[in-house]
């Protein structure tokens, strides 16, 4: 492994062609090391990085790319934000987005290898994508990082240079205990999950509010883009299925997870172009998924992407487990929200976007109100199920003359 001092990584930086593309660890795990001394070492850059938290380097000279858009980019001037679900992020990197810098975060050598621990996702076709150019891989290398097994293992001379830091990557907050109506959602989801579902689990309060319910099936598989503490959860109630790995992408979570994650073997951490292969997810056994929106309206189209139409997060892999868990024998892609926004003050429930839709055609519609079916049925009966079993009280009137205006009444 050609470990070097922060001046040889900066002098070797410095041999890029100009204003390179610079593909980075993003999520909960940026080499932030590492990024310092690229930021040191290169006056103008892209830096190109999946939801980059803050902390990452705006200033002049700086351009930020994403398909799926971070604290530390949004609402930037500088932001090119790439529509694109996360399965096909990849394809980017072989194409319009060729990276000529791959910095990533790894694990300490176990057996002449390294793992890019708890950040799969995308890195692994940035990797590929950057050798097949002639550029330069470089790497953060952390004691910290756990080592996990699966798409995320490389051998030590495969880099060109590799900086150490040690520095902590547990998350220090915990899941806050969720409220009264987030409870009861997650009441509500986790009621429609049977023995032997596939789950896809992600971070938030309504994923957290599922676990005392979830907890209690049975023989339960995680086939997911992200897994957090929620897991351990599962694992010590026994009611995952031993003998089914746990695959994911990504995860984030406290040091008590990661401790978990380290070296073991029932945990298989697969590229992105795996986890979220509707294909893929399709053939797990009754794949459940569990996203959220920031607005639905009565067609059961979603937004999760944008405010006001100004990029806000992006597609992620929200679509591609959609599509995956409709088409698994036994699946169903659920819609889980709170009726009322409370910081805007207004219903999460429209008559009909008027922002772009991130997904579409969901099995259900679950707010603190109730389940809404939706898959299987007419519009006109989407629209009343959505109305009187999800929308919130106070606006289900204006909801059904906005239903007789759009024919669904």
């Amino acid at each position: 492994m050609n470990v070097v001092s922060a001046s040889q990584m900066k002098a070797l930086l410095e041999q890029a062609p100009a204003n390179p593309r610079v593909v980075a660890t993003g999520n909960h795990v940026p080499p932030w090391a590492l990024l310092q001394v690229i930021d040191e070492a290169l006056p103008t850059y892209r830096l190109n990085m999946l939801n980059a938290p803050a902390g990452i380097s705006t200033r002049e000279g700086v351009e930020h790319e994403s398909c799926f858009v971070g604290v530390g980019m949004r609402k930037l001037p500088t932001l090119h934000y790439t529509p694109a679900r996360l399965s096909l992020v990849p394809t980017l990197y072989r194409t319009t987005q060729r990276p000529d810098i791959v910095a990533v975060h790894v694990s300490a050598p176990v057996g002449g290898k390294v793992s890019l621990g708890v950040e799969i996702n995308v890195m692994v076709a940035a990797i590929e994508a950057v050798k097949e150019n002639g550029g330069l891989l470089v790497a953060q290398v952390n004691r910290h990082m756990p080592y996990t097994y699966g798409d995320g293992e490389f051998p030590v001379d495969l880099f060109d240079a590799v900086l150490e830091a040690d520095a902590s990557i547990a998350s220090e907050h915990g899941p806050a205990k969720p409220d009264d109506a987030t409870a009861h959602i997650g009441e509500l989801v986790s009621g429609r999950v049977g023995n032997g579902a596939t789950l896809q689990l992600g971070i938030g309060a309504v994923p957290d509010a599922t676990l005392p319910g979830l907890a209690r099936r049975h023989n339960l598989g995680i086939w997911t883009e992200m897994f957090s503490d929620g897991v351990l959860v599962l694992d010590r109630a026994g009611a995952l299925d031993e003998m089914r790995p746990i695959v994911a992408s990504f995860a984030f979570g406290g040091q008590e997870l990661y401790d978990w994650c380290h070296l073991n073997s029932r945990v298989i951490m697969r590229r992105t172009e795996i986890t979220n292969d509707p294909g893929q997810i399709a053939k797990q056994p009754q794949m459940t998924s569990i996203n959220t929106a920031l607005q639905v309206d009565l067609l059961s189209q979603a937004n999760a992407s944008r405010i006001r139409a100004r990029i806000h997060s992006g597609f992620g892999g929200q679509t591609d487990f959609i599509v995956g868990a409709l088409h698994s024998r036994g699946g169903q892609a659920m819609l889980a929200l709170r009726s009322w926004h409370p910081k805007a003050n207004v219903s999460t429930i429209v008559p009909m976007l008027t922002e772009p839709t991130t997904s579409f055609q969901h099995s259900a519609v679950i707010t603190e109100q109730g389940v809404a079916e939706v898959f299987g049925h007419s519009e006109k009966v989407q629209a009343r199920n959505i109305i009187e079993q999800a929308a919130h009280p106070d606006v289900r009137a204006s909801l059904w003359e906005g239903a007789r205006g759009l024919g669904l009444a």
